[in-house]
């Protein structure tokens, strides 16, 4: 059974939201996240997490924002990539400098995806942002629930 974001995905040709429990990442970067996209890929698999790239596969000075809907979204400022992941429905993306908003995002609002700024933190912090993110569970707390719905219900009347 698909769920209304899964059709939503591929109908236009987007990614599929993993499951919070999954070892299964997804990675994304334009040319200014491309040099921290590569060094996160290959610590997240060093660990033992199952890492699909989606790009850029070289850096590219003309390229655009990449297409993921789950994981690590990275671009020159993390600014872009935010943007753009929210315009998605169902996708909660949050440009990270800090481990507590890393934890607090995923805990409180159900962070569903981490945006970095390849331009702007440097390899030993992202790692660090990212460990945190992918350990970090929803809290299911009522009052989150019903912030969640909120969210929801404006997502369905745009």
């Amino acid at each position: 059974m698909h769920s209304p974001l899964s059709k939503y995905c591929s109908q236009r040709g987007l990614l599929i939201v993993f499951p919070r429990k999954s070892k299964l990442i997804g990675i994304a970067s334009d040319h200014g996240g491309y040099e921290l996209k590569q060094h996160l890929l290959g610590t997240l698999r060093e660990v033992g997490y199952e890492v699909i790239d989606f790009g850029d596969r070289k850096p590219k000075a003309d390229d655009d924002y990449p297409d993921v809907e789950r994981g690590i979204a990275i671009c020159g400022s993390g600014v872009g990539v935010t943007i753009l992941a929210n315009r998605i429905p169902g996708v909660r993306a949050c440009l990270i400098h800090d481990t507590y908003s890393a934890r607090q995002g995923v805990e409180d609002d159900d962070l569903n995806m981490i945006c970095l700024g390849g331009l702007v933190i440097g390899h030993a912090m992202a790692w660090e942002l990212v460990q945190t993110f992918l350990s970090a569970n929803f809290s299911g707390a009522t009052r989150h629930r019903r912030r969640l719905a909120k969210v929801a219900e404006l997502e369905n009347h745009q």
